[in-house]
């Protein structure tokens, strides 16, 4: 699935060393290959910030998920791909821990909670404003972290060159059932497309009726990770229509007019 946004994100990733000189191709190894209807395993265990033992579901306690995967310890775009979802996040009307569970998800097995707590207190400096229990970051073991990657169908793959992982920034939306709603692509989603995937995601238990209303008028591309209003399709199709009735009429009247000058041809 590739998108402008994952595409300038492999591109940041990827500077330090170019591909061509190590033979990685982070195009072919990384990506996100959603399967029908995911399912996330919600109880797999982790570590938190502080090294308490956690699972997803707890964090979640009956929310939508914000779950974003990253190098807790990645010296490119993990810092920017989190301000970016913070400050759609304080663009909208919905608020972490109230609303929703924000979750910076550590896809490195080899980083731990003093990995995790450092990148939320870089998280915190950024935004003072943010919630102490606004964000989690994990951690996890390899077969733990590919639980997870493995059911939201993300790929990620070690390059020991720049010794890291190569990894697409995206923003995986859960519903508290653990069922994948929505990938938010790119380094920064939108503050429209978040709150629209969160009310989605909350099955409505997230917003008012008035957020419920708004998403029916609002139509999500899955290879774009984005949402655009529903009347701008409906005129596409009309504009569509338009023509082809159009062409219709005029195909109808050429006909009618080469008729009737082949029966003028005829009569005496």
């Amino acid at each position: 699935m590739n998108v402008g946004g994952l595409l300038l994100a492999f591109a940041l990733l990827c500077c330090a060393i170019p591909s061509n000189a190590t033979g990685f191709d982070p195009f072919a190894a990384t990506g996100i290959e959603r399967g029908p209807d995911a399912r996330i395993p919600l109880d797999q265990a982790f570590q938190d910030e502080n090294g308490a033992r956690v699972t997803l579901r707890q964090l979640g306690a009956g929310k939508p998920i914000l779950l974003a995967p990253v190098l807790h310890n990645c010296p490119n775009i993990c810092g920017v791909t989190l301000s970016g979802l913070m400050e759609a996040i304080q663009a909208q009307p919905f608020r972490s821990p109230s609303d929703f569970t924000l979750v910076a998800f550590g896809i490195d097995p080899r980083e731990g909670p003093t990995e995790a707590r450092a990148s939320l207190d870089r998280l915190r400096r950024r935004f003072p404003s943010l919630a102490a229990n606004g964000v989690h970051a994990l951690t996890g073991d390899a077969s733990a972290v590919h639980a997870i990657t493995a059911a939201l169908g993300y790929r990620y793959a070690w390059e020991p060159e720049i010794g890291q992982y190569a990894h697409a920034a995206a923003v995986a939306v859960l519903t508290p059932e653990g069922r994948l709603s929505r990938w938010l692509y790119g380094l920064a989603p939108t503050s429209r497309d978040l709150q629209l995937a969160l009310t989605e995601a909350g099955e409505g238990h997230v917003g008012n009726w008035g957020d419920q209303l708004l998403v029916l008028c609002y139509h999500y591309d899955p290879h774009t990770g984005r949402y655009s209003p529903l009347i701008l399709t409906g005129l596409q199709w009309s504009a569509g229509l338009s023509a082809v009735v159009g062409l219709c009429l005029l195909a109808r009247v050429m006909i009618r007019e080469r008729g009737t000058k082949q029966t003028g041809r005829r009569l005496p």
